[in-house]
């Protein structure tokens, strides 16, 4: 059976972006058609300035989230990834064979230090490493597919690398992954900077739509959403990004085609207000169930423990079989 990995960060209230982008296709796709984990990616929040108990809060919150949007622990393994020992385990082993250069090729890499060069703030080692690491969460259970967004091929490209170099070096250990993208809404722009994508961590929340955004606070920063010059509705990414990122995020709403939903509006007024209805529909179900997840913690304990037994259980062996591929004597 296909096994997936994907995972979701805590460094920001999860976005409609992360929902259209990812977690809806985990939940109507992707849990049903193979063996699938998600974890929340507690440990790469650690490479950047953080208050430990925002990321703790944000690490519940994200895992709530989850379940809320329909993740059922009887047909998927959420776990908090900081309660797998293995991903670290594996995390240095990657490094070993990973090579300082592929490393600061990395764009993410670029962009982060620069930023936080910038902010008069060093720039951690981990901030370079953790690609390495993202590697060794889906190499760790033998992922066949990793879902992804478009900004995060290039780690799925080095975690191929890293496989097949290891492989080659040490003996046959690691499945080779692939990355995957949903074909509508992988990349939700910002609704204040289309040309920037809806990110969870940025300090400038206008443009953003966050999962547990009450409806008028979703229907204003739809209603304030940049478009472009000229009047008429048009589906055309480069030279329309505000219109076009409005018809993404109503076609993925909707189910239907941006470039065909472009023809029915004559104004830039009516698509937003249809926008706008179409995601406050889209995510009332989420916060609701959310509400009820919230007021019953043990529950969303009790589930990220059984996952994070259940993925030990996945990723031990594979793990310890690398640690006796690369040379390391075994514990007696």
């Amino acid at each position: 059976m296909t096994r997936i990995f994907s995972g979701v960060k805590p460094t920001g209230h999860l976005t409609l972006g992360n929902y259209l982008g990812a977690v809806r296709r985990w939940v109507e796709v992707d849990q049903h058609r193979a063996e699938a984990l998600f974890s929340v990616v507690d440990l790469h929040a650690l490479t950047v300035e953080h208050d430990p108990a925002r990321v703790r809060r944000l690490s519940r919150q994200a895992a709530t989230l989850l379940l809320a949007a329909g993740l059922d622990p009887e047909l998927c393994t959420l776990f908090v990834q900081s309660h797998v020992d293995e991903h670290a385990r594996l995390s240095y082993l990657l490094e070993c064979t990973a090579t300082d250069g592929e490393l600061r090729r990395m764009v993410q890499y670029k962009e982060k230090s620069v930023r936080a060069r910038g902010a008069g703030q060093g720039v951690r080692l981990s901030l370079l490493t953790y690609p390495v690491l993202m590697a060794a969460d889906i190499l760790a259970y033998g992922a066949d597919e990793v879902p992804v967004g478009e900004d995060q091929t290039q780690h799925v490209e080095l975690t191929r690398d890293l496989a097949v170099r290891f492989n080659q070096r040490y003996g046959h250990t690691f499945t080779v992954p692939r990355a995957t993208r949903p074909e509508v809404a992988a990349r939700v722009m910002d609704l204040q900077d289309p040309l920037s994508k809806m990110g969870k961590s940025h300090e400038n929340g206008s443009g953003i739509v966050y999962l547990l955004d009450d409806a008028d606070t979703v229907r204003r920063k739809v209603m304030r959403a940049v478009t472009d010059s000229g009047r008429d509705v048009a589906y055309d990414r480069e030279g329309r990004p505000g219109v076009a990122n409005l018809l993404d995020v109503l076609a993925a709403a909707t189910g239907g085609s941006p470039a065909a939903l472009a023809g029915a509006y004559g104004s830039y007024g009516s698509l937003k207000k249809d926008t706008a209805d179409a995601v406050v529909e889209l995510l009332r179900p989420v916060r609701e169930q959310h509400a009820e997840l919230a007021a019953d913690p043990g529950h969303v304990d009790r589930v990220l423990r059984d996952g994070a037994r259940r993925a030990q259980e996945t990723a031990r062996p594979l793990v310890d079989r690398a640690y006796r591929a690369i040379g390391l004597l075994p514990a007696g």
